[in-house]
């Protein structure tokens, strides 16, 4: 058979093997530190993290085959991938979501992108008492953050627009008294931190898992709403800025 770009099941298979395996994946590489999971139906069978900072490249493929091997589940037993889609580190999104098309173009795997700022919200169900509101941001550099608002919902954090690049200080004001700060971007935005009155929450509370991005993962798929992996691609709030240098360098 040669590959010419389509996937190699046709909806029909896709069906039939989501019935039969329902075996899925959950793969975490927005952040410094990386993760794998491996599920079967709404539940997580086991997790790894990988063992140090920006090891996406080489830990992400290894770490996925091992995970298969421990629980004897074969290539073509993963029926689903929940990838988590960023903003966060320009190179390790794009590993993601390079991995997740393949496993769809090349398997017919099912893939549902998560957004990453939704991923770290819901590490603050955690605390005792969850507060009400949040505020997560990440480092967009140039004194700006990636943010997004959440409020908290029956049983998970609900964002209350879309994700967006904003100026830490207008975007701390504009949140309710009763929201808590969290992400990376707490710690680049240390003076509005500061100045805006709102708690931060601990350190430990601001890295992406891949449990989480199964559970929100799962949570679409399981309403039938999957993305197409020929137009997956990262979640930009703004371009790469590998995009802006290069073009400084050499012109439009």
């Amino acid at each position: 058979m040669v590959y010419d770009g389509r996937p190699l099941y046709d909806a029909a298979d896709m069906s039939e093997r989501v019935n039969r395996n329902g075996w899925n994946l959950a793969i975490e590489t927005s952040g410094r530190i990386g993760s794998v999971a491996i599920g079967r139906g709404d539940g997580i069978v086991a997790e790894a993290t990988f063992s140090a900072d920006q090891r996406h490249a080489v830990e992400l493929l290894p770490t996925i085959d091992r995970l298969c091997r421990e629980q004897n589940v074969t290539p073509d037993q993963v029926d689903e991938c929940y990838v988590s889609g960023g903003p966060g580190s320009f190179t390790g999104v794009r590993i993601g979501i390079t991995a997740a098309r393949a496993l769809s173009l090349a398997g017919g795997v099912r893939i549902v992108r998560v957004p990453t700022l939704d991923v770290i919200a819901q590490n603050a169900l955690e605390c005792d008492p969850p507060p009400p509101h949040l505020g997560v941001v990440l480092d967009a550099k140039r004194k700006r953050v990636f943010a997004a608002a959440y409020t908290l919902g029956p049983d998970l954090y609900e964002r209350i627009g879309a994700p967006a690049e904003r100026d830490p200080a207008e975007f701390f004001a504009e949140l309710p008294r009763s929201a808590a700060l969290m992400g990376e971007g707490v710690q680049y935005a240390v003076d509005p931190v500061k100045q805006c009155g709102l708690t931060a929450l601990s350190e430990d509370t601001y890295r992406a898992r891949a449990a989480i991005v199964h559970r929100l993962g799962k949570r679409r798929a399981s309403q039938g709403d999957f993305d197409d992996a020929r137009a997956l691609v990262p979640i930009y709030i703004r371009r790469p800025e590998a995009e802006e240098v290069w073009e400084k360098r050499h012109g439009q």
